[in-house]
């Protein structure tokens, strides 16, 4: 029976999560309140208050659950070999853009925490974690970019840092103008041709 019953108020968690994250996305965090999302879960404002103090909290819940496009593929550039790491980038970048076209559960938690709210006190678990993965990101980007220096493949003047934030802002870029309306064009396909454009733009000739 506790076993049943634990199973039972994991169950019923995971479906206000759910309610909160489809809510999030159609009407922003603001918008939506506890009331709106127990409706939605078919529970009481007191199921939602006995698995999160507050709105900020489940908010940070739905949060920590997902895992972003852009660290979606983050273990890739840890697997590869190396042996071209510009190319190794580039596979990063354009797995990225594939998480987001079939993941739905990423792509919405990447859109609220991005064009569905503000960022406030109650809800800062998304800045920091924003930052925490542009760092991680930068770590690895710029040691292969200098890898790629160092065996010849890169172009002169390029600056790692540069490059690597580069990489970021366009693919970030795409991605929201994508969300704003996914009919406007290829995510994958137009997102690949302009990321092979700015990688072979870094070869040495």
């Amino acid at each position: 029976m506790a076993r049943r019953t634990k199973e039972e108020a994991a169950a019923t968690r995971d479906g206000i999560l759910d309610a909160a994250e489809q809510l999030f996305v159609e009407q922003g965090v603001s918008r939506t309140t506890l009331q709106h999302i127990a409706t939605a879960a078919g529970v009481t404002r007191g199921a939602i208050y006995w698995h999160f103090d507050d709105k900020g909290a489940l908010f940070n819940a739905m949060l920590e659950r997902a895992t972003l496009p852009l660290e979606s593929a983050m273990a890739l550039l840890d697997q590869l070999d190396a042996a071209d790491p510009l190319r190794d980038l580039r596979d990063y970048l354009v797995a990225v853009l594939r998480v987001t076209v079939e993941d739905p559960q990423a792509r919405r938690v990447f859109e609220i925490a991005t064009l569905k709210m503000e960022f406030v006190d109650e809800v800062d678990a998304a800045r920091v974690r924003r930052r925490e993965s542009l760092e991680a990101w930068m770590t690895r980007a710029e040691g292969r970019i200098r890898l790629a220096g160092n065996r010849g493949l890169l172009r002169e003047g390029v600056t790692p840092r540069a490059v690597a934030l580069g990489m970021w802002a366009m693919i970030d870029g795409l991605i929201r103008n994508w969300l704003f309306d996914p009919a406007a064009f290829d995510l994958e396909a137009i997102g690949g041709e302009m990321v092979d454009t700015y990688v072979e733009g870094l070869r040495a000739r």
